[in-house]
């Protein structure tokens, strides 16, 4: 999750936190972004148990995995207007508590619509709880604070990933008292009570902007967002096991209306001087398109990934959940290494590392394509493909470089739902392309779907080799 704020003159600014304990504080903030990370990640281990405990199409599963992902991407960035309109520090402590009640209801969920129902009411909390934090982080450290608050909120998120994938299949296999998967989001809630009683104890209040501020809430902007995503999202998820029926073209015809709808909002609230929810004049800056079109590759075929093999190694392989999340363990670290270690290389190369990353993702996908039975080749691909993604994040790095300050939140907030939506989208079609090929279940789905994904990560290639000539350090 790339942060996302938005920047005001250094006066609107509370003043940094040089007193106190800014190291308890730091550790408050940045176990948020861990829950919301793992929740993130640690249900796609879960997903066949929850699918034969509830009874669950692999539609539904889809939107057990997606409703999170569509109310957090939607959401976010209202979350971190909301964070300036009203304050931070409560901002941050109404998600947390929004959060843990949200996982508290998932994990008590009698029946599969409920669960899709407290998935989107998680999603919308983390949306509201994690724009807080690296605006918190920016405000209350300055210096060398701010160098090793930052290093730690990058390694959160490495950890998260690695922590989510197996903690879900732990969880879910050792079935704690015939829970069965529940304690996947009912381990939110002890965490969830001590941070919403810690936070105000350890957070200093921050004065927020007050009514003033309320054009910078895009309320247009989000009434568009949501259905326009809804109506293109949800016939890729339903359709295949409604027959694609008629309706389901005509959703999605009327998505891509209502998208093009939202971006001239947008344009046009931006031409009169408004705030809107997304800036879209940010793509103007040298590199950013090239920027998000790699980085919507690389989380589509990630998104598509996580969901499918969490599938294929339960339902095609007929692995336990605790394996199935151990299986995930080499790659995630892999991934987590090489996310936090790449910049240790010589600085030279560093624009070339997007496009790298995306070729050992291809190759790691195409050597799955061929191994997704088991085997050690099987273990190689996964640590490759790892090591690529963790590669490829750099590419956030070099998609910004040239983004003006004064456009750095917008160029941020378009990079975060960008990714967002790229992985949902990833869920939906990918998760679409194989369940039709493992019904019955077979572990030939896998090969297949492992091909496309491989397929996909190359195109993203071609738009990383136009970063990397974008990122080139242009003479004095």
């Amino acid at each position: 999750m790339i942060p996302t704020h938005t920047t005001r003159p250094a006066s609107a600014r509370p003043a940094p936190a040089r007193a106190g304990r800014p190291w308890p504080m730091l550790a408050v903030l940045l176990a948020g972004q861990f829950m919301g990370l793992l929740d993130l990640y640690i249900v796609n281990v879960a997903i066949p148990r929850i699918g034969a405990d509830l009874e669950a199409s692999g539609a539904a599963l889809q939107l057990v995995v997606g409703g999170y992902i569509i109310a957090y991407a939607t959401l976010l960035i209202t979350g971190a207007r909301l964070g300036e309109l009203y304050g931070r520090r409560r901002m941050y402590v109404i998600g947390v508590a929004a959060f843990t009640a949200g996982s508290l209801l998932c994990g008590l969920a009698p029946d599969i619509g409920t669960l899709i129902a407290f998935r989107f009411v998680q999603g919308a909390a983390a949306a509201v709880m994690v724009p807080q934090i690296m605006s918190v982080i920016q405000t209350r450290f300055t210096g060398r604070a701010r160098a090793t608050a930052l290093s730690a909120y990058a390694s959160v998120l490495s950890a998260g990933s690695v922590a989510g994938l197996t903690l879900g299949g732990v969880l879910t296999g050792a079935d704690l008292a015939g829970t069965g998967w529940r304690p996947v989001f009912l381990v939110n809630v002890p965490a969830g009570v001590l941070l919403t009683v810690a936070v105000p104890r350890l957070v200093p209040p921050d004065a927020p902007s007050g009514p003033r501020g309320a054009r910078g809430l895009d309320l247009r902007g989000l009434a568009l967002a949501l259905p326009a995503t809804l109506l293109i999202v949800l016939p890729l998820v339903l359709g295949r096991e409604a027959g694609w029926p008629v309706w389901a073209y005509v959703s999605i015809a009327a998505g891509v209306v209502l998208a093009a709808v939202f971006v001239v909002a947008q344009r046009r609230t931006a031409a009169r001087g408004g705030d809107p929810l997304l800036n879209l004049d940010v793509l103007r800056a040298t590199g950013m398109p090239s920027g998000l079109a790699t980085l919507i590759a690389v989380m589509v075929a990630y998104g598509g990934f996580l969901f499918t093999f969490a599938m294929h190694l339960q339902s095609g392989l007929g692995e336990s959940p605790m394996p199935a999340g151990l299986t995930f363990l080499p790659m995630a670290t892999a991934f987590g290494l090489a996310s936090f270690y790449w910049r240790r290389l010589p600085g030279r190369i560093h624009r070339l590392l997007p496009a790298s990353g995306l070729v050992l993702c291809a190759l790691g996908t195409a050597g799955l394509a061929v191994s997704a039975t088991g085997g050690p080749m099987m273990w190689a691909a996964l640590v490759v493909y790892g090591a690529g993604l963790g590669i490829s994040i750099s590419l956030l790095n070099h998609a910004l470089v040239n983004v003006p300050p004064a456009r750095a939140a917008d160029a941020s907030g378009l990079l975060t739902t960008a990714m967002q939506f790229g992985q949902l989208t990833g869920v939906a079609v990918f998760g679409t392309v194989f369940l039709s090929l493992a019904d019955p279940p077979r572990p030939e789905a896998m090969g297949t779907t492992a091909w496309w994904l491989s397929i996909v990560t190359a195109l993203g290639v071609v738009a990383a080799v136009t970063l990397a000539r974008a990122a080139r350090p242009r003479p004095a």
